[in-house]
This record gives structure tokens, sequence and C-alpha cells, in this order.
């Protein structure tokens, strides 16, 4: 139940939602203690939107928890906790600004997506799961921290139509319709990046996929892209609420 006044049912389930994200983040390492950041727009015409308060772990966030920003980055309800970190504010906002689609976005520092992000060539066709992304996979070039306001365009003309981007040497972000959706291909993406790394540490050569055989894969995910990530999505839902049920709260 809502321990917060004046949210209706579609805000508080998208709430649970985000907050469910957050864990799940933890639940598999790819948080980056109090950084990082995922954020949902909120219902309304309003370019409004839920992201973590600044200083509290991926593992402690709930529903109520979240705040709820404007474009400027203010929180809407003016609480002591509700600071946010200025360079998620950056980015989330961008994206969500400039695409209608983008409801959800997330952003993560992971060792392999670091790690990728670091490599000239980028994302290889190298696994079943690294060719969802390939030809739909956008690159920003690194600009230093992201807390200048400016560099919201070039984030938004790099990402373009894509729901996956990779942030060079510095991490991964990834858009959806949906929470499920986002989730679905920043856990994929990011088990992309853990492969890679696997695959070309060693210091062998890698088979990398024949561009025709990679594109047509690619085609076969974004053909099933009309329920992305809601199955699985359900099932970790259900995981949390026997786990930690907290996030609801």
């Amino acid at each position: 139940m809502s321990n917060m006044r004046n949210v209706d049912s579609r805000e508080w389930e998208l709430r649970c939602d985000l907050a469910a994200a957050y864990r799940l983040i933890a639940h598999f390492g790819m948080d980056d203690l109090i950084y990082t950041h995922l954020s949902a727009r909120l219902p309304g015409e309003e370019h409004r939107f839920l992201l973590n308060p600044y200083g509290l772990m991926f593992d402690e966030i709930t529903a109520s928890s979240l705040v709820a920003v404007d474009p400027e980055g203010h929180a809407i309800e003016k609480e002591e906790e509700s600071k946010i970190n200025n360079a998620g504010f950056t980015i989330h906002s961008a994206v969500h600004m400039a695409r209608d689609d983008a409801q959800c976005v997330m952003h993560t520092h992971t060792t392999a997506g670091m790690a990728v992000a670091a490599q000239e060539q980028g994302l290889l066709p190298l696994n079943q799961m690294s060719m969802e992304f390939y030809g739909r996979t956008s690159y920003h070039d690194y600009e230093g921290v992201a807390v200048d306001l400016d560099e919201r365009d070039r984030l938004v003309r790099d990402l373009g139509g894509n729901s996956a981007m990779i942030l060079r040497n510095h991490g991964l972000l990834t858009t959806g319709r949906t929470v499920a959706e986002a989730f679905h291909y920043m856990y994929y993406l990011e088990q992309a990046c853990r492969i890679q790394v696997a695959a070309t540490q060693g210091g062998q050569k890698v088979a990398v996929v024949p561009d025709a055989v990679a594109a047509h894969t690619a085609a076969q995910f974004a053909s099933w892209a009309d329920t992305k990530g809601q199955r699985p999505w359900a099932a970790l839902r259900r995981r949390l609420d026997r786990e930690s049920p907290d996030y609801k709260t």
C-alpha cells in the first residue's frame, strides 16, 4: 500500500515498477554504490519523471522514496531527502524530453559495460544475446562528468531512435516504453558486454558472426518488440514479492 498522499494508482504502480528495477539492478550486480540512475516518466502532459534520491543504495530504494522532478531538475515535493544527482538529471532529462517512447531510462557503470565502452570497436556480434543489438546500438563520446546541460542535445542526437547506447569510456544506457522493456535491454546489453569481455580476455581470435546473419537475428528480435520483457519482468516481480516485498512501500 502507498504511504504517499495524492498519488494516483497509475503513478503508484510506476513507482513500484521502478523501485523493483532498482532492487533487481542491485541483485544482478549492476549497481555502483549510490551512483548511476534509473528513471521513469510520470503520466501526464508535463515532462516530470521519477529518479532515485541521491545517497541511497539501490537495494534501499522503495516506491515512496523515489523523487519526482521537473524538466529543470527541481524536486516537485520539497523535502530535505529529495536531492538528486545532477549527472543523472542531465542524462535522463535529455532522453525523456526528446523521446516520447522513452518512458523509462536506465544508466549503469558495470565493469563489463565500461570495459566494452573503452574498446574502440564497440559491441561485437559474438553471441545471440549480442546480436539483438546489432545495428541498433548508439555511441556517445565522453565529454566529462555529465553535469553540463548543453550535453543533452548531443546525447539525444547520438541516441537517435535506438533503445541502447554505449557511453564511451563511461557506461551503458537503455530506454523502454515500459520499465520492463528498459530492464530487458539493460540486462541483455550487460550480458552481451560480459560475453565480449570473457571471449576476448584470453587473447585468442574471436569468431564474429557475418553481418548478414547478425542483421537477420537482430530483425528477429525486433519482431518480438511488442511484448519485450513482459514475461520475465512479471517473474522477477514475483521474486521480489517473495524475497524483499518492502520495495513496494
